[in-house]
């Protein structure tokens, strides 16, 4: 329990301040308890920060697998929107997570930048291996138009970036309209 209450505090402080501005002092505070409590829990404030970024990217591999499960009968065209659209709702819903993912890859701790990109390329890797899959059925069935199977899962990863950032902009409820645009657009681009 205290376990999972020092990752909710620290994930909302790292969130607004940053790596930097953010304390193990300020966090224990939060929590409710002294700061050498935090150690049997952590070793350090980049172990809980490294594990709260893994966790987010897990629980994001986890969650398209087994919304792959789910969909397994549909169409590519209808599992790629599904996975888009899963996506952002995860977005929508998820802010304090989306953020803290967006802070860490767009402005990372400089000591921590390597570490945490060789993640994050290991969480992608994953995600491209479920997309290869379908893109791969889609070609197969002449669903989707006969191309390099690593450039479309690029294509479809920065679609999904982009919808990222622009929730930032927009805020979920104008990316809605926005988001059948973007697919629209993006699928005339692949679509046989």
């Amino acid at each position: 329990m205290t376990k999972d209450k020092i990752k909710a505090v620290s994930l909302k402080l790292f969130t607004e301040y940053g790596y930097d501005g953010t304390t193990l002092s300020e966090i224990a505070r939060i929590v409710g308890i002294q700061k050498p409590s935090i150690y049997n829990h952590f070793k350090s404030k980049e172990d809980l920060y490294l594990c709260l970024f893994e966790s987010i990217l897990g629980e994001h591999i986890y969650n398209i697998n087994q919304l792959i499960k789910e969909i397994h009968e549909l169409s590519p065209k209808e599992k790629l929107k599904y996975i888009l659209l899963d996506t952002c709702k995860y977005y929508k819903h998820h802010e304090d997570e989306s953020a803290f993912l967006k802070r860490a890859m767009i402005f990372p701790p400089k000591h921590l930048k390597h570490i945490l990109n060789e993640r994050f390329l290991s969480s992608e890797a994953s995600f491209s291996s479920i997309l290869h899959a379908i893109f791969l059925e889609g070609i197969e069935k002449k669903e989707i138009r006969s191309g390099n199977i690593e450039n479309l899962i690029m294509s479809y990863l920065c679609l999904i970036d982009g919808i990222f950032i622009e929730f930032s902009y927009y805020g979920p409820e104008k990316m809605e309209s926005r988001i059948q645009s973007i697919w629209d657009n993006f699928w005339f681009g692949i679509g046989e």
